[in-house]
């Protein structure tokens, strides 16, 4: 843990950024669009920050980085650029992979580090300041709320529930939290933006990319121009993702989406007032609790699971005899097998043989629809099955209760960065935003490693994936919360102590 801040007197701040292409050289490889490393390194003459955005999909865990590039590179920087570990906030951007990537873990390592250094070597004075941006057109939760209490994720590794069955869509966060940083002489030298999505979408062709970060990024820089670079800090959109993920009318591209919220960045970067600040940094290890409960989930979808199958039974048509009778009886739903005056003479006459014959394939039609929905429900359940059976054996692997985490605050003038290693879900993020005692709070998740999602306590039960795809016992939530909150608070105050009776035993 370390607490450093300035006293009366303000000193100048300095700065300095630098990039480094990371991308995958790998044969047979397509790179739509080169990957960076980005380095902003803060010196207020007593201290220095690091902020390291990486277009990756995480900081271990998953992905090409692996679990000892974090400690490798932090220990590098100490070691012969002198900035402690601690005051490293290394990000994933959380984009996608077709594929490999990032080129190989030396490397990795190697032009992160050179980012850092070169940026270190750049330092002039500037002037900062924050401002939120917003940008509610691109991004959706993606997690429906159904009829039935439950929640299902709207993915392209199981269908999307039948229309009637949904009740409405979650919460978003359209607000681009923005740090301004400009040399003395008014030329940007750095935009630190800060939205919360899932980077998804991908360009035609499946080429490897930044998503849409590298665009929006590429925006802003090409019309700032002078160097600035833009770095983009993912926030907490665990349960979010683009609009237009899975619609199937159009090429899967992410450009569009990377312009428009690199227009709105700038559109309020333009407005944002820049003065001396005051530097500051947190760092806090936590042990977050892992789930215990996956056997009792696993076994209650399997028996869903056996429950749906058994529904399949007594099925008469097949797909060819289905389609031709579904299309008939949808276009002519009160006289389906044939013209009117068949059915007005058989009513003239008293018979009734192509009602009855009509009620019978209606019936084997509901029959065939009602197994197509369960077959969709078998495929998510199938998927959520082998995912909660991985993390089962990851928790089991580990010997241990917990996982330690790492949350680290940093102020820059009116704006705080408040890290996590989760992906964190969006209604956490905007409770740790809507609480804290700071102007401009920015949550940057996917940062300082990887422990996968981070869902809020009520969703637990809903089912949704993000609770599914996670290792984290539901108490995280609580120890997670407290500790950004201590540390928001001794940020706002440097003379605060810290409580030690904030401590949350995981459960």
């Amino acid at each position: 843990m370390s607490l450093t801040s300035k006293g009366s007197r303000m000193r100048s701040l300095r700065a300095g950024v630098a990039k480094t292409e990371i991308t995958t050289t790998e044969r047979g490889v397509v790179v739509h669009d080169p990957l960076y490393a980005k380095a902003l390194v803060l010196d207020d003459g007593k201290t220095k920050v690091v902020l390291l955005s990486l277009d990756a999909v995480a900081i271990g865990g998953i992905g090409d980085i692996g679990d000892d590039f974090l400690p490798k590179l932090r220990n590098r920087i100490q070691s012969r650029l002198g900035i402690p570990g601690q005051n490293i906030l290394v990000h994933a951007t959380h984009t996608h992979p077709p594929g490999r990537l990032l080129c190989e873990p030396r490397k990795q390592i190697d032009r992160s580090f050179d980012a850092v250094r070169k940026a270190l070597q750049n330092l002039t004075e500037v002037v900062v300041g924050s401002g939120i941006g917003f940008e509610d057109r691109i991004m959706i939760n993606r997690t429906l709320r159904m009829k039935n209490g439950r929640g299902w994720t709207v993915r392209h590794a199981y269908p999307c529930p039948p229309d009637k069955d949904v009740a409405g869509v979650g919460a978003t966060d359209p607000d681009i939290g923005i740090l301004r940083i400009d040399r003395l002489d008014g030329r940007p030298l750095a935009v630190v933006y800060n939205y919360a999505g899932h980077p998804l979408l991908g360009v035609p062709g499946g080429k490897v990319t930044a998503n849409y970060p590298g665009f929006a990024s590429g925006v802003i820089e090409e019309q700032l121009g002078h160097g600035a670079l833009a770095l983009f800090i993912q926030g907490a959109g665990g349960n979010l993702t683009e609009v237009l993920y899975k619609d199937v009318n159009r090429p899967r591209d992410a450009e569009p989406v990377g312009v428009m919220l690199g227009l709105s960045t700038l559109k309020t970067w333009r407005t944002i007032q820049t003065g001396r600040a005051k530097l500051a940094i947190l760092s806090e290890t936590i042990e977050l609790p892992r789930r215990t409960d996956i056997p009792q989930r696993i076994a209650a979808l399997h028996k869903e699971q056996a429950r749906l199958i058994e529904s399949l039974r007594f099925t008469s048509l097949n797909f060819r005899s289905f389609l031709p009778l579904y299309i008939k009886y949808s276009l002519n739903p009160e006289y389906p097998s044939d013209y009117s005056y068949r059915y007005l003479q058989g009513e003239k006459i008293g018979t009734s043989e192509l009602r009855a014959l009509d009620a019978e394939n209606r019936a084997n039609l509901d029959k065939y629809l009602s197994n197509l929905r369960a077959m969709e429900t078998l495929a998510k359940i199938e998927d959520d099955i082998c995912t909660l059976q991985l993390h089962q054996e990851q928790n089991r692997a580990s010997g241990e209760s917990t996982i330690r985490a790492e949350v680290q605050g940093i102020r820059i003038g009116d704006c705080v960065l408040i890290s996590s290693p989760a992906e964190v879900l969006v209604e956490v993020g905007l409770k740790i935003k809507r609480n804290s005692p700071h102007l401009h709070t920015f949550v940057a998740a996917f940062s300082n490693g990887y422990v996968h999602y981070g869902a809020s306590l009520e969703d637990y039960e809903k089912g949704g994936y993000e609770v599914t795809e996670c290792m984290l016992g539901s108490g995280w939530q609580r120890v997670y919360e407290a500790t950004t909150r201590d540390i928001l608070g001794r940020l706002s105050d440097p003379t605060r102590k810290k409580q030690l009776n904030r401590k949350v035993a995981p459960r």
